[in-house]
């Protein structure tokens, strides 16, 4: 059964996006989705995990980030979602995604919807999706 089956992301998004983040467990794994409108097409960019403590959060390597950013302003890319996973967790908006995703309550990323999968032993078992609204992160409904 397909974890994540929301028909506005790309099968092949869906795909990837789960893969990564199956392939970084016991720790949680991030990465962005993004999105060229003159081609139509879709790029996933697994970034690797920063953290102090990976198996409890994530953080994107700067230099990887910075990399992806300049590579699509270059190709006209939109970013279109941030996704990580919760290591044998739920995959809710933590206190600490939610400060780090909105510091002082101020989204970094306007916009951007947040995808968070739930990881049990190795399998993406429920994806959730998280965008600002209101003045908070809310989930996605399809």
């Amino acid at each position: 059964m397909n974890p994540w089956a929301d028909p506005r992301w790309p099968e092949t998004v869906r795909r990837e996006v789960v893969r990564h983040l199956e392939s970084c467990y016991p720790l949680e794994g991030c990465g962005v989705i993004l999105h060229a409108p003159s081609e139509s097409s879709w790029r996933v960019c697994p970034l690797r995990n920063a953290s102090p403590r990976p198996a409890l959060a994530y953080a994107f390597a700067p230099e990887e980030w910075l990399a992806v950013c300049l590579q699509a302003d270059s190709r006209g890319e939109q970013l279109m979602g941030v996704f990580h996973s919760h290591v044998d967790g739920p995959p809710t908006f933590s206190a600490e995604d939610r400060s780090l995703a909105a510091p002082a309550g101020h989204p970094l990323l306007p916009g951007v919807s947040y995808l968070i999968a739930s990881v049990h032993r190795g399998c993406v078992s429920w994806v959730s999706e998280y965008g600002w609204t209101n003045g908070d992160f809310q989930t996605r409904r399809v």
